[in-house]
């Protein structure tokens, strides 16, 4: 029986799009793949968090960015976010990387008062 392994994601070429439709379809199919990829992502990266904390980052960066109205602005994002997927899925990232995107959840809240900085270290 043969070891799994993991198949190289090629790089997907830009693409102008014609229309606003176009571009949509094309990062609701790149938001499909991610989101899809999850469980795979989880494994690869051995991560200490349940796939739905994933998808709901991920649901979160593409909110971000959903009111965008620019075509080449879209294009540019749609770019990125294919790019990051391949990044992530050859596994060119380490978990620390990937870990940057959660570190907002995860970080103690902020000193507000002048004695919760007095006794964080901060004046």
């Amino acid at each position: 029986m043969s070891a799994p392994y993991a198949v190289a994601h090629l790089a997907v070429t830009t693409a102008k799009s014609k229309s606003s439709a176009e571009a949509t379809s094309r990062a609701l199919s790149l938001y499909r793949q991610w989101q899809k990829s999850v469980p795979e992502i989880v494994t690869l990266y051995q991560l200490s968090l349940p796939s739905s904390v994933v998808r709901a980052k991920i649901r979160e960066e593409f909110e971000k960015n959903r009111f965008v109205e620019d075509l080449s602005v879209r294009d540019v994002l749609l770019f990125k976010g294919n790019a990051e997927y391949q990044e992530t899925m050859n596994l060119w990232k380490q978990e620390t990387h990937i870990m940057r995107y959660f570190a907002k959840e995860e970080a103690p809240p902020v000193p507000t008062t002048f004695l919760d900085k007095f006794y964080e270290g901060r004046t």
